[in-house]
């Protein structure tokens, strides 16, 4: 059997649910946020297991998120353009079109999101094969593909990203950091949640969500009631 730390078996007695019964929302934060902190400020993720069939097409789940108070976390951007000054100046850590596609065909992909513009599209599909199964690749429905380059690139380093359901129907969400405290980390659980229920997929029967918890990096997970974070 796998050794607990103490701190974590600590914070089982904050974590246990009462008697089964699946927490609210602001129960869940409180019994958290009550926990023995690490010495790094620890992420707050949304676990849901999803009521779909995920080897169907039509059951497809993802979707965009804009967390209110953002994710917490420093967003490295990539811009494929033609004119990289312009995307360094609006926030970009890296920008260009030849030599960046040269680097990506070189195995580099030391950034988190890629943003490209609608010219630069034709140059980068020799890399996407590299991008896609990273996730990397601009998408005009992820909002990633805009000739708006400076307004692309504050909402990423603005705390929106893309969610995608997995191969066995589940998904994980960063909501913040321990550090932003109750309130700014409900918001971001309110409109996580909210952009969930928005995309769930028409050929769905029966329960769309089976289970939800949340959880701190280090910190035993509290099951939610999916019923009451959609109605708080």
């Amino acid at each position: 059997m796998r050794k607990r730390s103490r701190r974590y078996c600590g914070s089982l007695t904050h974590c246990s649910a009462d008697g089964g019964v699946a927490s609210s929302l602001d129960g869940a934060l409180s019994s958290l946020l009550a926990t023995a902190p690490t010495k790094f400020d620890e992420t707050l993720e949304l676990s849901i297991h999803l009521g779909v069939d995920p080897k169907q097409g039509d059951q497809m789940v993802r979707g965009i998120v804009r967390l209110p108070h953002g994710s917490g976390k420093a967003v490295r951007v990539l811009v494929f353009t033609e004119s990289p000054e312009a995307a360094l100046e609006a926030g970009a850590d890296f920008a260009g079109l030849a030599d960046m596609v040269a680097k990506v065909q070189g195995g580099w992909c030391d950034f988190d999101v890629a943003v490209a513009t609608t010219s630069a599209m034709k140059e980068i599909r020799s890399v996407a094969k590299v991008l896609g199964p990273r996730g990397l690749m601009p998408n005009p429905k992820a909002g990633t593909v805009s000739d708006d380059v400076a307004a692309a690139v504050k909402e990423v380093k603005a705390g929106r990203y893309e969610f995608k359901m997995d191969r066995t129907a589940n998904l994980a969400l960063v909501l913040g950091k321990r550090s932003f405290g109750a309130e700014k980390l409900r918001e971001n659980a309110l409109a996580a949640a909210a952009e969930v229920d928005r995309v769930c997929p028409a050929a769905v029967k029966g329960r769309y969500i089976l289970s939800a918890a949340l959880s701190f990096t280090m910190s035993p997970a509290v099951t939610i009631s999916w019923k009451q974070l959609q109605a708080a």
